[in-house]
């Protein structure tokens, strides 16, 4: 049985949080397109340190800093395909290095390494990661996503987090990209999503649900950096259209993005609601964790309540 297949039979368990923001509350300026991706060259222990204290706090699986990361990105940053290549290969080495040094600690595992693959919109940095419909060719997607996904295969991943994907079109180019450059790996892909039922382009939740049920690339469906207010009818619809399909949720901390701006506005919170939490396990998510302003507190609490 591949690594998140047994997870995902021995839940439920808790993911890690969000790190950009994280990183961000622990002062470091990650201003600019290349966001938490931009310390993997200035300041890698940083991300080593977020990661270690996500295990600690009892996440199952830590996901690397590659959200955002491409050739594409690092070359608008004068960083060439070689030092791309392998800054994309440090966020996997910097997630394994974590674990091992909690592990050492005697901190219980297992604790998996997942490889973030993000939408094509968040190398634009304008928001569109939460609108897609970028207007590339089902092809031009794959080849972007293909690109990266063969050297963080080559990495050594336990998984593939292919996440914050804002429409179907860009799943069904991920699918293929997966089942191309994949070689195997588990992945679970998550959607952003706009309301309880719907994608952030607007599609049916059922129609993207289906989608991951009917490809061999996924082994679940996921919804995160989405409000936490929506998050129940999403695992809800989910598991009424795909009753076997595995749910993974990790919602903001319920504030909107701005990318005009490029930052988050509105109030949110810093811990998930225990009785929250406790819903979207008893209506069928398996794995549970945070996404953009929730840090290690609100994995400690996720945690527990998983047990």
């Amino acid at each position: 049985m591949d690594p998140l297949s047994a997870l995902l039979g021995a839940g439920p368990a808790a993911l890690d949080g969000g790190l950009a923001s994280e990183l961000e509350a622990r002062g470091h300026d990650l201003t600019g397109t290349l966001w938490s991706a931009r310390l993997l060259r200035e300041d890698p222990a940083a991300i080593r340190s977020v990661h270690a204290d996500y295990f600690r706090a009892g996440a199952r699986v830590g996901i690397s800093s590659s959200y955002q990361a491409s050739r594409a990105g690092f070359a608008a940053h004068g960083i060439d395909a070689d030092e791309a290549d392998r800054l994309l290969a440090l966020s996997v080495e910097l997630v394994r290095q974590a674990r091992d040094q909690v592990l050492a600690e005697g901190v219980p595992g297992p604790f998996l390494v997942a490889a973030s693959v993000g939408p094509y919109g968040a190398i634009l940095h304008d928001g569109s990661e939460y609108r897609g419909c970028y207007g590339l060719s089902h092809d031009e997607l794959i080849r972007f996503h293909a690109e990266r996904l063969e050297v963080l295969v080559a990495a050594g991943p336990d998984l593939l987090a292919v996440e914050t994907i804002p429409d179907v079109d860009e799943a069904r180019a991920l699918a293929d990209a997966c089942a191309q450059a994949g070689a195997g790996v588990p992945a679970w892909i998550s959607f952003s999503c706009c309301d309880d039922g719907h994608t952030c382009s607007g599609q049916a939740i059922e129609e993207a649900a289906a989608l991951a049920a009917t490809s061999e690339a996924f082994s679940a469906i996921g919804v995160n950096c989405t409000r936490p207010e929506h998050i129940l009818g999403l695992i809800r619809r989910i598991r009424s259209a795909e009753p076997q399909l595995p749910v993974v949720v990790y919602p903001n901390a319920g504030r909107v993005w701005d990318g005009d701006a490029a930052e988050w506005l509105g109030e949110g919170m810093d811990v998930l609601p225990a009785a929250a939490v406790r819903d979207w396990f008893d209506a069928g998510a398996t794995l549970v964790g945070g996404c953009c302003g929730l840090g290690p507190a609100a994995v400690r609490g996720i945690a527990a309540i998983a047990g």
